[in-house]
């Protein structure tokens, strides 16, 4: 489904990805983890179509990123960012309503089936009840949950995520989580998301990739990934790994 041949990115004359190649088979669901500044949300910005790699190529479904039309890109891939905007003076309703954006001709108006569609993914992400609440009216979390409401109203058979738990509590981490499990098992749909927690990988990512010295170190079950050796080298800490439970001992040699 997704296909990344040998792809180098680069910010000015600094090389963030470097001959980085990987197959992601439909269906899959896998994590991107690694170091800071590994290049983590920089790959999904190419596969996303936002940055075009210095070279290499990506294809979805056989056919090469760049070969898509706007509107056809927008129906395969949904990509929720970091840091969603706050300044926009849109309702929540309003915010994943555009979603729905790459299925409406020119000057049409939304349909009954959009705006089902909208109500249908705001209550599988528990927004439905901010659904009249604007940006400034929200908490970063809500914020979040009402993003990822937006990329499920694409209905994309790949969908892309730059750490959406990370301004959510607990329960809300686990609830999104939770849902992507569930949407990757029932609707089959690529999942690939960037994740900061270990445990959180490990608790529901059947699959990661680690990214070091700006390629890929590991690919594959994220058991195998998580490992005290891996993590070492990736991370540059200690760790104790227990059944699902990942504890951070400290520094990789500290004193």
């Amino acid at each position: 489904m997704i296909d990344v041949s040998h792809i180098n990115c680069t910010y000015g004359k600094r090389t963030i990805l470097s001959d980085l190649s990987f197959h992601l088979p439909q269906g899959s669901f896998y994590a991107i983890m690694g170091a800071n500044g590994c290049g983590k949300t920089t790959l999904l910005r190419c596969i996303a179509g936002l940055l075009r790699p210095y070279s290499g190529e990506i294809k979805l479904s056989g056919r090469a990123i760049n070969e898509y039309p706007i509107r056809e890109l927008a129906k395969t891939i949904a990509f929720v960012q970091q840091h969603p905007q706050n300044d926009l003076e849109f309702s929540a309703f309003e915010t994943v309503l555009m979603g729905r954006n790459p299925y409406q001709r020119h000057l049409q108006n939304e349909s009954q089936a959009d705006w089902d569609i909208v109500e249908q993914c705001m209550k599988q992400t528990n927004t439905w009840h901010l659904r009249f609440s604007l940006p400034s009216q929200m908490s970063g979390g809500e914020l979040q949950r009402v993003m990822i409401a937006r990329a499920l109203a694409q209905q994309t058979p790949i969908l892309l995520l730059d750490e959406p738990t990370s301004n959510l509590d607990i329960s809300h981490q686990f609830e999104i989580m939770e849902l992507l499990c569930r949407i990757n098992s029932e609707e089959k749909k690529t999942i690939l998301i960037v994740v900061h927690d270990l445990n959180l990988a490990l608790r529901y990512c059947p699959n990661t990739i680690l990214l070091k010295d700006k390629a890929v170190h590991f690919m594959g079950d994220t058991e195998e990934a998580l490992t005290p050796s891996k993590i070492s080298d990736v991370f540059g800490v200690e760790s104790k790994v227990d059944k699902k439970n990942i504890t951070i001992l400290g520094l990789k040699n500290a004193q």
